[in-house]
C-alpha cells in the first residue's frame, strides 16, 4: 500500500523496498538485554521523535520498545512530512509488519491519535491487533478544536501548540535556529492533526489504558467509549510532558508493565 496523497503532494512519495528495509526505514530499537516476548511500538508527541521513549527499554522485562519514525522528524528530518493523517495510516498499515508477534500501542498526544487510527485501520484490514493500547495525554474523538492551526503566524503557532499540548521548553524560545527547527515540526505536525476525520466504527476489543499529568484535565481524556474491553485511567504528578520527571516516569512504566503482563 503506498501513499495516496504522493500524486496530489499531500504526502511523502511511495516507498520500495523489501519488508526487512521497510521495518528499518519506519523502525528504530535498541537491542534488548534480555529475551523479550512483546514489541511495544511507541508514537511521539507532535515534533517529538518517539526515541525519547525507546530509552525505556530496560525498565520493561520481557518488552522490547520500537520508535516509529514520521518522515519529516528526527532522524527523518530530510523527507517530505505526511500531510493528511490518512495517509499517513495507510502507509503505516501497509509497509509495517506490526504483528509478526504480539504487540502493544504507545502515543502520547498526537502520537495517541495516531496510536488509535493505526489500531482502527488494522481492524479494518483484517490484521492483527495490539495487545494493548496505551494513550497518554491525548482526548479521544470526535474532538472540536480549530482547523487552521498549521497556517497561523509563528508565534500564535506556538501559543496554539503550547496551549493544545503543553509548554515547550525555555530554551526553544530563547535560540533563534532551535525555534525555527521547532516550528517546522510543529507546524508540520499540526497541518498532520488539523486533517483527521473522524469516522464512527464499532468500540474496539481490546483494553485501553490511559495516563495524563495532573495539572490536566481528566475530564477531557476519558476514552472508555472506545473498547468493549478493559478500560483503565491513571493520572501521574506534572503536566502534559509528566513523564520526564524521573520518580513519575518510574511510577509510569511501572504501570505500563502492569498493563503489559500476560493475560491469564
Amino acid at each position: 500500500m503506498t501513499a495516496t496523497g504522493a500524486a496530489t503532494g499531500a504526502g511523502p512519495a511511495p516507498e520500495a523496498g523489501t519488508a526487512a528495509e521497510l521495518r528499518a526505514r519506519w523502525l528504530s530499537g535498541r537491542r534488548p538485554r534480555t529475551e523479550t516476548t512483546l514489541d511495544l511500538y511507541c508514537f511521539a508527541h507532535a515534533g517529538g521523535s518517539a526515541g525519547e521513549f525507546v530509552r525505556w527499554g530496560g525498565a520493561l522485562p520481557g518488552v522490547r520498545l520500537w520508535a516509529v519514525k514520521l518522515p519529516g522528524r528526527v532522524p527523518r528530518q530530510d523527507e517530505q512530512p505526511y500531510r493528511r493523517i490518512s495517509d499517513l495510516i495507510s502507509d503505516l498499515v501497509g509497509q509495517v509488519d506490526f504483528g509478526r508477534r504480539d504487540f502493544a500501542f504507545f502515543g502520547h498526544s498526537l502520537g495517541a491519535l495516531i496510536a488509535f487510527e493505526t489500531t482502527r485501520a488494522l481492524r479494518r484490514a483484517g490484521l492483527r491487533l495490539p495487545r494493548a493500547l496505551l494513550l497518554s495525554s491525548m482526548q479521544p474523538p470526535p474532538v472540536t478544536t480549530r482547523r487552521d492551526v498549521h497556517l497561523l503566524p509563528d508565534d500564535e503557532l506556538l501559543a496554539e501548540i503550547e496551549r493544545r499540548w503543553g509548554a515547550l521548553p525555555l530554551v526553544v524560545h530563547e535560540a533563534p535556529d532551535l525555534k525555527r527547527l521547532a516550528l517546522r515540526y510543529l507546524r508540520a505536525d499540526a497541518e498532520l492533526a488539523d486533517s483527521h476525520q473522524y469516522v464512527a466504527e464499532e468500540p474496539l476489543d481490546i483494553p485501553i489504558t490511559t495516563f495524563a499529568g495532573d495539572q490536566e484535565d481528566p475530564g477531557q481524556l476519558d476514552w472508555s467509549a472506545h473498547t468493549r474491553s478493559a478500560f483503565t485511567e491513571h493520572v501521574l504528578p506534572g503536566g502534559h510532558f509528566y513523564f520526564r520527571d524521573p520518580r513519575t516516569q518510574a511510577e509510569l512504566l511501572r504501570l505500563i508493565g502492569d498493563a503489559l503482563a500476560p493475560r491469564t
